[in-house]
């Protein structure tokens, strides 16, 4: 490898989304005039920069290379209009310049790399954070090192300069500055050259070898060292100039996957390293400003301050325009005394708390850093081809006009509309395929009750799917994120629409079921999504778990999965879906539920707890569903309030639920209660059955005055040395009771023990004594106002 040669080659170091770099590399090649310039890139991305400096392509945008093996990863390279390498290409487009991108090629960076433990970069994450080619591109900066053992060498730089971080120590040195093309370059490799030795860099001198061979062969014999430039990140180059360059590390680097690579929209708030983007910068949308005044920082500056004046306004928050020059005046005097050039975004976020915001600074917090960031989100010509996914997304967007930003908005969809439960269904087909763009966050629901009538704890995103198909609105939340796009193109190794994506998802879940209440739920989601193939597939996986489960609790779920579909479930189908199977698959799964009731309402408190969901679930089922056989579930609830096999509490839950469903009067209720909570029982058993019984409802239950004597009774014949291994069960059965049922409570011990009378003349001599204190005061009050009249 001839290095002198490559030592020749114009090499430019930039750091990536720097706008300095980018003014700076401009001029410089405005004035070296180079007839090819090679850019730090994946090669195989090469064909892509046509359409990359497309009139039509808007920055933000992103290179995305993505795994076609069936494996599941991507690595991404952002471009905004300030990246240097977007603008080395559109310089080369603009003088008719042969361009080219030279590093490893995707395939290569997606593979696993063998050669070292550390440092070699890792593919997307599901969160959807840019891979570590990004954090790569960044060469290490602001790196905290292992587990911060050590001050990074980064952090060193910023502190023997004087600042408080390294970005802070970045801006001042870098960025503000207004360079010389030569000068800038010459400070940036000392930088560079400082900064390259630093860590374990194995995987990156592979890739300068790799970078190196390639640049040298695609200048050939025909291209001179001074006719070409090379734009390169900063340590790459700095290797480069110092022929630091071993060839024979190319062999440690990976053999390449299969893979594709396309060019997907980006967005300012995934730049922003406070979104987990490594080679980033704090706020895109304040380096975009200084970038389009040619460097000027202090227009920069004055511009994010007139915004966030009118932020505040908005607001109706106190801020004038004499505000926003005081912070104007505030921002370059704190640059000036700190020896910068040009105020940052230190001094701007420190000027505007100190003047408009009068020292809080959650306004700022608030406000401001969304305005420095921005929320552009890129647009790619029409050059290049979207996957179908990505079509079908992209149209359904516009045409259902659903959110498109990176930023997230809410919305209610009516689902008594044809056209919003369409919209339902494509949202139900990207939450089940996990294309991240929309999340759901609540609904009314047609009995009435919406997400605030769900249990306590109970999460929005945690929504049975037997809930989400009895609803008569739902809200959504939705935000796209390049995550998004990457995902369409990842899963079209799936299907070439989101149904059919959604449908072999679907397949693959029933596969892994084990019980009928799993395969229910399978059902229910291809009902949302409307996959006739999945639903019919989960019906026969039901009837055929249903047979040989013997989980009461699966069972349970099932039903209510089958109550749901043969309630709500015509309001959803958008094609025929076999609904005339569902009522017999209920009627034939709740018989089979009942059968195991009292075998699993066998066991301890904790072993039954899921046993009593259940009972739950089949007396709702049984009392709203006509088809099933009622009576088998009253008499199967009957026996388990008259066993004392079972499960006290399970026992109490039974009692509450016949009670309420008036299958046992007032009088029956009454002599169960006291049967079960008699001395014959053990305090502990009987604890466990009262705990059990106001569960189900216990404001309907503590106002009836026969339950309360019965309760009262028993309390009242636990013997004082047991009373205490009994306390912790009565308090969890009473601590469900909020005020109104204490209060009825009250008033019926009181009548059950005839202190009414008492308790009202007590409160009769409580409010004649208050008259007579505020009698009382209102005498000193007056005679108060009257020595207060004398004395003025």
């Amino acid at each position: 490898m001839d290095l002198a040669r490559l030592a020749a080659v114009h090499l430019f170091p930039v750091r990536h989304h720097s706008p300095r770099s980018s003014a700076t590399l401009r001029a410089y090649l405005d004035e070296v005039r180079p007839k090819a310039i090679f850019v730090e890139g994946p090669s195989d991305a090469t064909p892509l920069l046509e359409a990359l400096v497309d009139p039509k392509t808007v920055p933000p945008v992103a290179i995305l290379g993505y795994r076609t093996d069936g494996t599941p990863a991507s690595s991404l390279w952002p471009f905004a209009a300030y990246s240097p390498e977007y603008v080395a290409v559109k310089w080369a487009f603009e003088h008719g310049v042969r361009v080219e991108l030279i590093d490893v090629p995707v395939g290569m960076t997606l593979a696993p790399f063998e050669g070292a433990p550390v440092g070699h970069d890792d593919v997307e994450d599901p969160g959807g954070h840019e891979s570590g080619s990004e954090a790569e591109h960044g060469e290490g900066e602001g790196d905290d090192g292992a587990a911060g053992a050590q001050e990074s060498l980064y952090d060193a730089c910023a502190r023997a300069r004087g600042f408080r971080s390294f970005e802070e120590f970045w801006e001042a040195s870098f960025e503000a500055p207004r360079y010389e093309p030569g000068s800038f370059r010459e400070a940036l490799l000392a930088y560079a050259d400082l900064v390259r030795g630093d860590g374990d860099r194995l995987v990156h001198r592979a890739r300068d070898a790799y970078m190196a061979r390639r640049l040298l062969e695609r200048m050939g014999s025909d291209l001179a060292p001074r006719e070409v430039a090379a734009v390169l990140g900063a340590a790459h180059a700095a290797a480069f100039v110092a022929r630091d360059v071993d060839p024979a590390l190319e062999a440690r680097l990976p053999a390449p996957v299969p893979c594709a690579v396309t060019l997907i929209p980006f967005s300012f708030p995934r730049l922003s390293e406070q979104l987990g983007y490594g080679a980033g910068n704090r706020a895109p949308q304040y380096y975009q400003r200084a970038h389009d005044a040619g460097g000027d920082f202090r227009r920069a500056t004055l511009e994010v301050l007139i915004d966030f004046t009118e932020h505040l306004r908005l607001r109706g928050f106190m801020a004038s325009l004499a505000d926003t020059i005081e912070a104007f005046r505030l921002a370059v005097t704190l640059a000036e005394l700190r020896g910068k050039a040009e105020p940052g975004l230190d001094e701007v976020r420190e000027a505007t708390i100190a003047t408009m915001c009068r020292g809080d600074a959650t306004h700022v917090d608030g406000f401001l850093w969304p305005a420095v960031i921005g929320r552009n989100v890129g647009r790619v010509g029409g050059g290049i081809g979207k996957n179908s996914l990505q079509e079908e997304f992209w149209r359904e967007v516009r045409e259902r006009r659903l959110p498109a930003t990176d930023a997230p908005e809410s919305f209610r969809l009516s689902l008594t509309n044809e056209v919003e439960v369409g919209t339902s269904v494509l949202l139900h087909r990207l939450r089940i395929a996990k294309i991240p763009y929309a999340a759901y966050a609540g609904a009314r629901r047609a009995g009435g009750a919406g997400a605030r009538g769900r249990r306590r704890g109970q999460a929005a995103q945690e929504t049975p799917p037997d809930e989400l198909l009895g609803q008569l609105s739902e809200t959504w939340e939705a935000q796209w994120t390049p995550s998004t796009d990457v995902a369409l193109v990842e899963k079209i190794v799936l299907g070439d629409t989101l149904e059919q994506v959604a449908t072999r998802l679907l397949e693959e879940d029933l596969a892994a079921c084990h019980t009928t209440g799993e395969a229910a739920d399978v059902l229910l989601n291809g009902v949302l999504a409307s996959s006739a193939r999945a639903v019919a597939a989960a019906l026969r996986a039901c009837d055929q778990f249903a047979a040989g489960d013997s989980d009461l609790p699966s069972l349970a779920r099932a039903c209510r999965a089958f109550a749901g579909l043969a309630s709500f479930g015509s309001s959803r189908s958008l094609s025929s879906l076999g609904d005339g199977v569902i009522a017999p698959m209920l009627e034939k799964t709740f018989a089979r539920a009942v059968l195991r009731v009292h075998g699993g309402c066998t066991g301890s408190d904790e072993a039954v707890a899921a046993a009593k969901e259940a009972l739950r679930t089949l007396h709702d089922v049984a009392l709203s569903q006509p088809i099933v056989d009622r009576a088998a579930w009253l008499a199967a609830a009957r026996e388990l309030v008259d066993s004392d096999a079972v499960n006290p509490s399970a026992s109490g839950m039974a009692c509450g639920l016949l009670y309420l469903a008036q299958a046992i009067d007032d009088a029956e209720v009454a002599r169960i209660v006291g049967l079960r909570l008699g001395g014959a029982t053990p305090p502990e058993a009987a604890a466990s059955f009262l705990a059990g019984f106001l569960e189900v409802n216990a404001l309907v239950l503590v106002k009836s005055r026969p339950v309360v004597e019965a309760l009262d009774a028993f309390l009242g014949g636990i013997a004082p040395e047991r009373f205490k291994d009994t306390l912790p069960v009565l308090r969890r059965a009473f601590a469900a009771l909020g005020a109104t049922e204490r209060r009825y409570l009250l008033e019926n011990v009181l009548a059950a023990r005839k202190l009414g009378d008492k308790a009202r003349a007590a409160q009769a001599v409580l409010l004649e004594k208050d008259r007579e204190k505020l009698k009382e005061m209102s005498e000193d009050l007056s005679q108060a106002m009257d020595d207060l009249d004398d004395l003025l």
